[in-house]
């Protein structure tokens, strides 16, 4: 598990430190891992150039010296300072020591950028002198690694309101920041320097987390003691929506898949081990249900949501069952039975009256608490949230799921996990793993050339995203 704290949560953790060790101590020792790490990615030091443009305080400090380590173990080093006269005072003698140089503008032979403008304390965009610097590195095509976080991007939400920087790589200290699951960091590494930090509720899951809570069937299971997920998606006329659903739930283990709605024959064709009949009042006995993707929004779509939300079940709402919801949100008041919504941004807009902004994780938390479910907000970064308890992240660090269809995909999965008996809120943060993993894979492999990934080559790469997690 991976959690993510906030930038007081982080100061608070070095103040005992700062109070015991010797003056500068804790500033070095983030300097030197910040210098071994630039090492790896340059690969050999000896010779190369590297340029560190500096900010005020701490920030600077820590590039300041890592610049300086890099100088003394053979690099040339150069440093632009956009404060001169607030620029680390210890750190700078130092590197001014070791041979480093002060320069207007980053070199043209600099084979790596160090951020160095801003950390944790710092907000708003890169001013126009840091911004000119960066277009000029950018277009270059020089690589850049920031310090702690790239500068111009917010550590609570990680958003950019304007210029910043773009890094290939964020080195950061102690313990993650929120920015570094929601903004463009790109590659991130954690380095330790002894902080005492507890668990908190913003966290990730990793693979072993995924693999410790997926329903993997024992000697002594049945179908029913794995789940029985029954889906009331699609239709005769359209129905992809509920070929994609059930068959995510076939292959996310659910023990038995039980299909209600006029897609019937369609799915049995694609699906033959699933139990389709034409509606849920015959459905029979199932422990999840997956309502909404390409239902429709008729009394007959209402019905079968209405149904479904009267039940003491579980109950994942997707696509056009949240369309229903948003206009009838009485049907979740005070539902007991664990309940995921999962809007894209859109849905989440027509949900809680506006779209989420930039506190995606406040806006999802918000949405959750206000509706007593549990809420994944579909994106690059997906945010789940479960009224008054913990906020989970899963940031897949490519779109390729974003494709028509693919929240089909993910809906099913969540509903396997649900009749599986997950919690909602682990359910869905383990079903967004899998589903970005999957999609990755599909876009890996090279398939039909015409199409890198799509939702039913999503489907088709779920077993071999398990198989590589349980």
């Amino acid at each position: 598990m991976r959690y993510f704290y906030s930038a007081d949560a982080i100061r608070d953790a070095e103040a005992p430190l700062l109070a015991s060790l010797p003056d500068g101590v804790l500033m070095r020792r983030a300097a030197f891992g910040l210098a071994t790490v630039i090492a790896t990615e340059l690969g050999t030091v000896s010779g190369r150039s590297v340029c560190a443009v500096v900010g005020s305080g701490d920030n600077g400090g820590d590039a300041l010296w890592a610049a300086t380590i890099l100088r003394r173990r053979g690099a040339h080093a150069s440093a632009v300072l956009l404060n001169p006269e607030r620029a680390h005072e210890k750190a700078l003698a130092a590197f001014l020591r070791a041979g480093g140089r002060i320069v207007e503008t980053v070199p043209p032979a600099t084979d790596l950028v160090i951020d160095g403008i801003v950390g944790i304390s710092g907000s708003g965009p890169l001013r126009p002198h840091a911004a000119e610097i960066f277009d000029a590195v950018a277009d270059a095509g020089i690589p850049v690694v920031a310090v702690d976080l790239p500068s111009g991007v917010d550590v609570q939400t990680g958003a950019a309101d304007g210029p910043h920087v773009r890094p290939a790589l964020t080195v950061t200290f102690g313990g993650l920041k929120p920015v570094h699951a929601l903004g463009d960091c790109g590659r991130v590494e954690l380095v330790d320097i002894g902080l005492d930090l507890a668990p908190t509720g913003l966290r990730a899951f990793d693979a072993d987390d995924v693999a410790a809570r997926w329903p993997v069937p024992g000697p002594h299971d049945d179908k029913y003691s794995q789940g029985v997920t029954g889906v009331m998606a699609g239709s005769a006329t359209y129905p992809g929506a509920a070929i994609l659903c059930t068959g995510a739930a076939v292959a996310a283990t659910s023990g038995m898949v039980r299909y209600a709605g006029t897609a019937a024959a369609e799915v049995v064709s694609h699906w033959p081990e699933v139990i389709a009949t034409a509606d849920h009042a015959s459905t029979g006995r199932v422990q999840a249900w997956v309502v909404g993707p390409g239902l429709g929004t008729d009394e007959r779509a209402a019905a079968a949501l209405v149904f479904a939300l009267e039940s003491d079940l579980p109950v994942i709402v997707d696509a056009d069952g949240l369309t229903i919801l948003a206009a009838h949100p009485e049907l979740v008041a005070d539902r007991a039975a664990p309940t995921v919504l999962t809007p894209h941004a859109g849905e989440f807009a027509r949900l809680a009256g506006s779209p989420p902004g930039a506190d995606r994780v406040g806006a999802t938390r918000g949405l959750a608490d206000r509706f007593g479910v549990t809420v994944l907000l579909k994106g690059n970064v997906t945010v789940v949230a479960a009224p008054g308890g913990p906020v989970h992240l899963n940031a897949a660090g490519n779109s390729w799921a974003a494709t028509a269809g693919s929240g089909d995909v993910l809906s099913g999965v969540i509903g396997a996990l649900l009749a599986a008996g997950l919690p909602a809120d682990e359910a869905a943060a383990a079903a967004a793993f899998v589903h970005a993993r999957a999609a990755d894979l599909s876009a890996r492999d090279p398939g039909p050339a015409a199409a890198p990934t799509s939702a039913s080559r999503i489907l088709g790469h779920l077993r071999t995203a398990l198989a590589s997690i349980l």
